[in-house]
């Protein structure tokens, strides 16, 4: 049973920082891309950014130079740090593979607010 657990959410100011863990469960982690992906209201959910089994990383434009995601094969748990957030971050982020290939998790609630 795939599982997907995501944290680290809450309320920022704008300019803050957040770190984003996702515990997984049931999938063979350290052989997928795995991805994070965020929806903001009203919006479809996009791609934030991606992880390779080689540790190559992607980015949307809008997280360039701000985010940084990263692995831990080891304990099947995937991160984004996210740095210089702005008010348009604000939305439920969601960790799966890079085709969202598993049941979606809980997502985490980030607000970038003054």
């Amino acid at each position: 049973q795939v599982q997907l657990v995501e944290s680290g959410g809450g309320l920022v100011q704008p300019g803050g920082s957040l770190r984003l863990s996702c515990a997984t469960s049931g999938i063979l982690f350290r052989i997928n891309t795995m991805a994070w992906y965020r929806q903001a209201p009203e919006k479809q959910r996009e791609l934030v950014a991606t992880i390779s089994t080689a540790h190559r990383e992607t980015y949307a434009d809008s997280a360039k130079g701000r985010f940084t995601i990263s692995r831990d094969n080891a304990k099947s748990t995937l991160y984004l740090q996210m740095n210089s957030l702005k008010p348009e971050d604000t939305a439920v982020y969601y960790c799966n593979d890079r085709a969202g290939s598993w049941t979606w998790g809980q997502g985490t609630q980030v607000t970038v607010s003054s």
